[in-house]
Order: C-alpha cells, then structure tokens, then sequence
C-alpha cells in the first residue's frame, strides 16, 4: 500500500542516514514526501546511494558529507538546510558503539563516541531551533543505541 505524502514539501536532516536505521528513517520520510538531506561522514558511496533512492520515491534528495562529531560538520548541515529553504525535521541519529573494559578502553574513543553519541545532537538541535521557532512548526527525533 502507498503511503500518503503527509510530508510533502518539508525539509529534512537525517544524520548518519547512509545505512542501517538512518537509511531506513530517510526511505520513510522520501516515501512520506519529504525532501531529505543525507547526512554521512565516511560511507560516501552508501550515501549517494540512500540519496538516489530518495530521489526516485519523488524526494529531492542530496547527500551532505559532514562529520557531526564536529561543530564544523554541524555548521555545514545547517547550512545545507538553509540552502534548501528551511528545515522542519531534524533526525539525530547519527551514532557508534565500542565495548571494552573500562581500564583498556582508549580515551580518544571515549571522546569519540560522547561527540558523535551527544554533542552531536545537541550542536545540531542548537541550530535547527530558531528556525523552526520563527515558522512555528518543527519535529526534533533523538535516536540512541
């Protein structure tokens, strides 16, 4: 059965969208009408892929390839959105995991995963806020493993 374009003409960030659950989620959102940016720091080629089969549920999708661990990568997808117009829906889903004992668990990957795990959503809630505070209509979706 189809889905109804509920979501025609809304404007979407899905971070790490290039595969696995994020993939999924941006397919949903495509499906329901919404113009999707991509979001990937390193699977480029999955991403582009995501992007194109975005693209041909209708969606004028585009892949942004910006780490969000990083208030630079963050700054990069915003600005995307306001190169599409606007941003209604944010999607933080982007995220890692690493199992060790904690006396061997490395402090660059701890670092690692609280920035991709949490900074990153914060940085980039920060800054689709006041946009959708000025129009008045917004969704923030906070994804965790």
């Amino acid at each position: 059965m189809t889905q109804p374009k509920d979501l025609a003409g809304r404007k979407a960030i899905v971070t790490g969208s290039a595969t696995g659950l994020g993939r999924s989620i941006a397919l949903k959102l495509a499906e329901r009408g919404a113009d999707v940016i991509i979001n990937c720091a390193r699977s480029v080629a999955e991403g582009e892929a995501t992007a194109a089969d975005c693209q041909a549920l209708g969606s004028q999708s585009r892949l942004v390839q910006a780490d969000v661990s990083t208030d630079e990568g963050c700054r990069k997808l915003a600005e995307a959105a306001a190169q599409a117009g606007r941003l209604d829906i944010l999607v933080n889903n982007a995220g890692m995991q690493h199992v060790a004992p904690v006396e061997d668990f490395a402090v660059e990957k701890w670092d690692t995963i609280i920035a991709l795990n949490l900074t990153a959503a914060f940085h980039t809630t920060r800054l689709a806020v006041p946009g959708m505070k000025r129009k008045g209509w917004g969704r923030i979706i906070n994804t965790a493993s």
